[in-house]
């Protein structure tokens, strides 16, 4: 019973999947494209950089990044995936439980032999399998691309691919956190309008905490604990700050199963 709705839950997602990833590696292949033809003037596009207001760089994420290097040139595309990420991820996440709520066949489903612990699980794999059908196309395009476009210019693989690996925590964090507030809100009318307000919502807060300096809000949100720059820079993760994301990801989790066992769910009249 509950490989079927695994089954039954990945495909309803499969359709989304399939345009995420598909559209997340046009993005890419048509940002690095642009290297080769920026590359030779990079020099002197650093320098426009450093003219504009460091708050505005820092709120889109482009303070310290080198566009001479593929890296560097990459990190802008990094930054515009993480933000598609988060929203397919905050998506499903908010859809896992509340599509049956709000089409009122949650009462259908439960009324079958199996736990309640069962259903969510099967549900959470088949999201988590159709996220890492995305981060898999991310990996591949971002490789190849990379290598394409480089322009003969070496780059360190380590950057590139711890960059790659934070996208599997990323993801779940937004998965984690959109189930348990579906969960923690009486209904969930437009999964879409919650998504998008937390995957934004959690952006504007790392840009505004870049711009005032407030450390506080660094704590929030994952857009800082991976900020691209840090990573490419450093060739590492800032390991405080990624402890908070997989913190927040196990309490998500726990917390989603204990409100759902617990939750009163609405029945069709």
């Amino acid at each position: 019973m509950t490989m079927n709705i695994f089954r039954h839950e990945f495909r309803m997602n499969l359709r989304s999947v399939i345009t995420w990833s598909l559209s997340l590696a046009v993005l890419i292949f048509a940002i690095l494209s642009l290297y080769s033809s920026f590359a030779g003037n990079a020099e002197l596009l650093n320098e426009v950089m450093k003219e504009f207001p460091k708050e505005l760089l820092i709120a889109f994420g482009m303070d310290g990044m080198d566009l001479s290097s593929v890296l560097g040139f990459y990190g802008i595309a990094f930054l515009l995936c993480q933000i598609c990420l988060a929203i397919q991820a905050a998506n499903y996440g908010f859809s896992i439980l509340s599509v049956e709520e709000r089409e009122l066949t949650a009462d259908f489903l439960l009324a079958k032999p199996v736990g309640r612990a069962k259903i969510l699980t099967s549900k959470l794999l088949a999201a988590v399998s159709g996220l890492a059908i995305t981060n898999v196309t991310v990996w591949m395009s971002s490789l190849v691309w990379v290598n394409v476009f480089r322009d003969g210019k070496p780059y360190d693989s380590k950057s590139l691919l711890l960059l790659l690996a934070s996208i599997i925590v990323f993801q779940l964090f937004f998965l984690s956190v959109g189930m348990l507030i579906s969960l923690l809100v009486k209904r969930v009318r437009s999964v879409t309008s919650f998504s998008m307000a937390l995957a934004f919502g959690m952006y504007v807060l790392n840009g505004f905490g870049g711009m005032l300096g407030e450390d506080k809000l660094e704590v929030i949100t994952p857009f800082k604990h991976f900020d691209p720059n840090y990573i490419i820079s450093n060739a590492a993760y800032d390991l405080p700050l990624v402890l908070i994301s997989v913190t927040c990801i196990v309490i998500s989790v726990a917390g989603s199963y204990l409100l759902y066992t617990k939750r009163d769910i609405p029945a069709a009249v």
